[in-house]
């Protein structure tokens, strides 16, 4: 099975049910990537698996961002047996995107996450549209993949290349990287912003 904005909230709602029978804690999660488009219905799109970015901790309405190196043990329990009863695959709710945290976040990335709750035991904070162009430049620049047609659905308008544009030279600050994203830029039709960056 593949993951879509009909689905998601279903695969959340039994994870979320299968984390209290597996006796665990109420966690909240950063989602990032394909299911995140989908399910705030940026992009019409399926994607396979979940891409968790960090869990959050709301202490008097702030959110605080916190690494997750590792899933609780009683967490994949728990998402072993959503993917079994969905035909999902092993690996369906993974922490690949998790390193970034540690890179850094974009300005604000925590203000704009959108929540939505699952029952007791599981809250997804989605990332917003504009974070999404942030990291879809970054991986666009030297994957050139799926990634590439993600950013240009999402339209960014000059003001939100550049934005995000920045951001990604403080990622990797290296000339050759200036570079190769000046180049990409102009190849998607962003020809100001690359003489301006």
């Amino acid at each position: 099975m593949r993951l879509n904005r009909e689905n998601i909230d279903e695969v959340f709602k039994a994870l979320a049910l299968q984390l209290k029978v597996q006796k665990g804690e109420p966690i909240s999660i950063v989602v990032c990537g394909g299911t995140a488009l989908a399910a705030l219905g940026l992009v019409e799109r399926t994607t396979r698996d979940v891409d968790v970015l960090a869990s959050v901790v709301e202490k008097e309405g702030e959110i605080h961002i916190e690494e997750l190196n590792e899933f609780p043990q009683w967490f994949k329990k728990a998402s072993d047996i959503v993917a079994r009863d969905f035909g999902l695959p092993e690996e369906w709710i993974n922490l690949g995107p998790a390193p970034q945290v540690k890179l850094g976040l974009p300005d604000g990335f925590e203000k704009r996450l959108v929540k939505k709750i699952y029952g007791d035991y599981l809250t997804v904070y989605f990332i917003s549209r504009i974070d999404q162009i942030h990291f879809k430049l970054y991986a666009s620049v030297d994957r050139n993949s799926y990634h590439v047609e993600d950013l240009l659905k999402l339209n960014p308008s000059e003001a939100e290349i550049e934005q995000a544009a920045h951001w990604v030279l403080t990622q990797d600050t290296s000339q050759v990287f200036r570079k190769l994203l000046k180049s990409f830029l102009k190849e998607i039709g962003y020809e100001k912003v690359a003489e301006r960056i």
